[in-house]
């Protein structure tokens, strides 16, 4: 996701808003990998909208607010997914005063 902007993320963490973590523990590699495709190199390849990333030794999924543009259904999905399970989202990749969570 190096091409699009920290601002222009959202971030989903693998913590639930109690503090809890999601179980399965691979639902982030489940949910980015329903849009990665393989390369020519037969290697799996992210979308550019969905992602897997570790920020701070967390698990999260890192969603571009694009999709819901691009692909609103997938969208749809994956910001339901993360809200009907509690979890915690962030506005960006940012840290400190200037990360925003969702609500």
């Amino acid at each position: 996701m190096s091409n699009i902007p920290d601002e222009d993320v959202y971030v989903i963490q693998g913590i639930k808003e109690d503090g809890g973590k999601l179980r399965p523990s691979d639902w982030i590699e489940r949910l980015s990998s329903t849009l990665a495709s393989f390369g020519k190199d037969q290697r799996l390849r992210y979308n550019e909208c969905v992602q897997p990333c570790m920020i701070n030794g967390n698990k999260c999924l890192v969603v571009a607010k694009g999709l819901s543009t691009s692909n609103p259904n997938m969208y749809d999905f994956v910001m339901g997914f993360a809200k009907g399970n509690s979890l915690v989202i962030v506005a960006d990749r940012r840290t400190g005063d200037r990360a925003l969570k969702t609500g």
